[in-house]
């Protein structure tokens, strides 16, 4: 009977540490997981400011699904412009690091070249990383590495009407 019993219950006992292992390989997948630069969603913004170090700041906000200046930004609106910074909010994450792992003026931080703040979430960008086409983002309190075609761009010069 013994012998019986253990045949049943050791695939049951394999079972169930198949099961913890694949939970714990969950959850450290999980926590390694990098995200994006906010979690939110790009089209829910409705308000950006971009400071320019030594540059004017710019102001916009979005009113029935277009984008207006504000608070003096007498700068023409840029859609495409105004929408890629919104998408900023989601750029993907290569890597997290504590701000206190850096020397922030080294990594072009101190003081940043732009900052951008999205719904009231600011974003400062740095320099690029010698380690690929990647830029250093404070966000809070932490340092992303991203791609660096998520970092603002200013507003192109309109040529004067010259007709």
């Amino acid at each position: 009977m013994k012998r019986g019993a253990h045949r049943r219950w050791w695939p049951l006992a394999l079972a169930a540490l198949l099961i913890a292992a694949a939970g714990w390989q969950w959850r450290s997948d999980r926590q390694a997981e990098t995200g994006t630069l906010l979690g939110l969603d790009p089209t829910s913004i409705q308000r950006i400011d971009l400071a320019w170090d030594g540059g004017a700041a710019e102001h916009y906000v979005q009113r029935d699904g277009h984008w207006m200046a504000v608070n003096g930004t007498t700068l023409p609106i840029d859609e495409g412009r105004l929408a890629d910074l919104a998408n900023t909010a989601a750029a993907p994450v290569q890597s997290w690091r504590p701000v206190a792992d850096f020397e922030p003026a080294k990594i072009g931080l101190a003081p940043p070249s732009v900052v951008l703040t999205l719904d009231g979430h600011v974003l400062a960008f740095g320099e690029a990383a010698v380690t690929g086409p990647l830029r250093y983002v404070r966000a809070g309190d932490r340092v992303a590495l991203v791609s660096v075609r998520f970092t603002p761009r200013p507003l192109k010069a309109v040529a004067a009407d010259t007709h």
